[in-house]
């Protein structure tokens, strides 16, 4: 499966990911620092979120493609890809 995303959608997740990228530096930062226990945790929450969210719009993006996709015409095809889906889904839960 392909990853053909529009421009913006595109935009958006790099933009998540980027900031993600920034909370897990800080967080090991924090660390070396010997930074409060409960600050490390909020800072590793909110990158964990964004990876999250960052995973769904791909997921999300890769759904709206199939679901849009007339090549999977058989009824095989369709089950395969929902399964493929429905385990990457469920790799983010």
């Amino acid at each position: 499966m392909e990853l053909g995303m529009a421009a913006d959608e595109l935009k958006a997740v790099v933009n998540r990911l980027r900031r993600a990228q920034g909370q897990i530096a800080g967080v090991i930062k924090m660390i070396e620092e010997g930074r409060d226990c409960e600050e490390v945790v909020t800072q590793l929450a909110a990158a964990s979120r964004a990876l999250d969210k960052a995973g769904f719009a791909v997921i999300a993006t890769g759904l709206q493609q199939c679901l849009g996709d007339s090549e999977l015409a058989n009824a095989g095809e369709r089950e395969q890809m929902r399964a493929r889906l429905e385990k990457l889904f469920l790799s983010l839960a």
